[in-house]
């Protein structure tokens, strides 16, 4: 079940320039479809750094503002959300040997997929040959009441190499301090696209995380998860805070991530104040994959409305990544805006202990419903390049 005005289906983006062969696009962040009142300040409450990572993140930060940052000569769109009235689907397949380009006219052509943007000529930068690529697809669906504002997430696909997808999502609370919650996952995964091929960051997540999070100047905070495949098959992941990764291997999940956080609800996250998480808290993994592997990357929107027999009973159905991506977070929204859905993030709740009153319960009703947030998705399947 859709509310009006959001039915999937493609929209309207605007195109800015900005360095790298990356593309980023911005998508919506948390609230929840039934209350779970929380004091104002929950958001920010959780473990404070300890005084050798705070000095070791001024050592860090002060390094990395006064080398600068080095920046390729490569333009790329970066698409910025217009007013949108609908879903966003795109579809976008990279190999080593034959990587998608911006054209002499300054425009992509994709599966699917409207968008415009335009960006200057280039001296393109060839990656490293590659055994293996990935063949992406991506999908979105707003909150509904953040549509028009574009929403508080963000996340890049690269073609680098093997290939490399991120998605960082804003922390919402900002905006009761008058702080755009977008601006920070924005910025962030801008930084990360455009280090993307940095020398000293050499397929490491945590280095990644770290340069990124030096070069992020506005105010705010993110959870974010990035992985990186090597042309060998290497996948390396980083994650901070509860954005998800799931692997799929012969109809299984094969691996998995777990979020991190100092309570529920309140994800670890990377933030430009002393209070918060920085790389050294990320979690990294690396797993073999082989040709026909398939990665699921998604918000918490995502892994809080389906869960991972559902992810996998559609990836079954469809051959496409662009239709399954679409499928699944189709599937996320319809369980989001569902009372009755015992959702994970239901069972996660009462299972920590939060529940309805118990005036309730002797009417026989129980804490449940899908959790209605920005939901996106990035399904990735390996290919031999």
């Amino acid at each position: 079940m859709h509310q009006p005005g959001i039915e999937p289906g493609s929209v309207p983006w605007q195109g800015t320039i900005l360095p790298l062969d990356h593309w980023c696009h911005m998508l919506i962040q948390k609230e929840i479809i039934y209350s779970l009142k929380r004091k104002d300040a929950d958001w920010r409450r959780g473990r404070l750094a300890n005084p050798s990572l705070l000095a070791m993140r001024r050592r860090l930060r002060n390094s990395e503002r006064g080398r600068g940052i080095w920046k390729l000569e490569m333009a790329i769109p970066v698409f910025r959300c217009c007013p949108i009235p609908h879903s966003h689907k795109s579809c976008h397949s990279f190999s080593s040997f034959d990587s998608p380009r911006v054209s002499s006219s300054g425009s992509f052509q994709r599966k699917r997929c409207l968008v415009s943007s335009c960006a200057a000529p280039s001296q393109p930068i060839a990656p490293a040959r590659s055994e293996v690529s990935l063949s992406v697809g991506t999908h979105l669906i707003p909150h509904p009441k953040k549509v028009e504002t574009g929403g508080e997430d963000a996340f890049f696909v690269s073609s680098f190499n093997g290939g490399v997808i991120a998605v960082a999502d804003g922390v919402s609370g900002w905006a009761e301090k008058n702080v755009d919650p977008a601006k920070f996952s924005r910025e962030l995964m801008t930084k990360a696209s455009a280090l993307v091929p940095d020398e000293e960051v050499n397929y490491n997540p945590r280095i990644l995380l770290r340069k990124a999070h030096a070069a992020t100047s506005s105010t705010g905070s993110a959870t974010v998860i990035i992985a990186m495949l090597e042309g060998n098959g290497i996948l390396k992941i980083g994650n901070v805070g509860d954005c998800g990764l799931r692997i799929i291997r012969k109809g299984q999940v094969i691996f998995s991530t777990f979020p991190q956080e100092h309570y529920f609800d309140c994800p670890y996250q990377l933030s430009s104040e002393e209070v918060g998480q920085t790389y050294v808290d990320a979690t990294v993994s690396s797993v073999e994959l082989t040709e026909g592997d398939t990665i699921i990357m998604g918000s918490d929107g995502l892994f809080d409305n389906i869960f991972d027999h559902e992810i996998v009973s559609t990836m079954a159905t469809y051959s496409d990544v662009a239709d399954a991506a679409k499928a699944l977070a189709d599937l996320a929204y319809k369980h989001s805006v569902d009372f009755y859905f015992d959702s994970p993030y239901s069972l996660e709740a009462r299972a920590r202990g939060l529940d309805i009153p118990w005036w309730k319960k002797l009417l026989g009703a129980k804490l449940t419903g899908g959790k209605l947030d920005d939901i996106t998705v990035i399904v990735a399947q390996v290919k031999s390049s």
